[in-house]
């Protein structure tokens, strides 16, 4: 017997909650990593407009710095985003985990689907935004975008000294191992779950889910989906996003 309660697939809603409270100390002294300047835009003004590019996504939640919540809100409204899409800006806590959970404590009932996306990954392309919801949709309970490595990987003793030499103790098989990146997309139910039950060991939202015992799968990642947390990649960014001017002629 089916339940006919279950809202259909093209019912179900999606929100994004993008954790934007933290420093960002690699990239040196100034503004939060978020607001930092990518192309005379904030990065998290790019990171905002490449989840609502997907028409998937209906409500995106920006978890600002404790005491920068006014001011990115009014940075939202400073910019032009799509008006299909709602917006809405919380205060984070002192982690990750606590801005994400902040985050996840202010989504309405009505969404089933959430993903939670990198502030510093701002050019994530939306057909990578829309495969990680589909998976979601066919009824995964976490997904995550990835890439193969291209380098070979080390696994070593660390050093106690940083710098020092470091013994190397194996060499994982890199034709099992990806580099993660986001959005990761969950159902709703099962990460509030994890945030409420795994504290240790956290490095993502997916591995919160791992430990839950739930089964996290991989769907393509993206190149133009990278981590933007150096000032080298501050000069890759710049450098994707004129390409894409040439390309859409603008």
């Amino acid at each position: 017997m089916s339940d006919d309660s279950r809202p259909s697939r093209a019912e179900v809603r999606t929100a994004v909650v993008i954790p934007a409270a933290g420093r960002g100390v690699r990239l040196g002294p100034g503004a939060p990593k978020a607001l930092r300047a990518l192309n005379g835009t904030p990065m998290l003004i790019h990171a905002v407009r490449a989840m609502a590019a997907s028409r998937a996504v209906s409500l995106v939640v920006v978890v600002a710095p404790p005491d920068g919540a006014a001011e990115v809100k009014s940075l939202l409204d400073a910019h032009a985003l799509p008006e299909r899409t709602d917006f809405l800006v919380v205060p984070g806590g002192k982690e990750r985990q606590d801005s994400v959970r902040l985050g996840l404590d202010a989504l309405p009932p009505d969404y089933d689907i959430v993903l939670v996306h990198d502030a510093a990954r701002p050019l994530v392309p939306v057909d990578t935004v829309d495969a990680v919801i589909e998976a979601v949709r066919e009824g995964a309970t976490a997904v995550v975008p990835a890439l193969p490595l291209a380098d070979t990987v080390k696994e070593v003793e660390p050093a106690a000294v940083p710098g020092d030499p470091e013994p190397v103790v194996a060499t994982p098989e890199r034709a099992r191992l990806r580099a993660v990146q986001t959005p990761q997309g969950f159902d709703r139910a099962t990460l509030i779950r994890a945030h409420e039950s795994v504290t240790d060991n956290v490095t993502d939202d997916a591995s919160m889910i791992e430990q839950l015992g739930e089964r996290v799968v991989v769907v393509p990642g993206h190149e133009e989906a990278f981590k933007v947390t150096r000032p080298l990649d501050l000069l890759l960014a710049e450098a994707v996003l004129a390409r894409r001017r040439l390309n859409d002629g603008f």
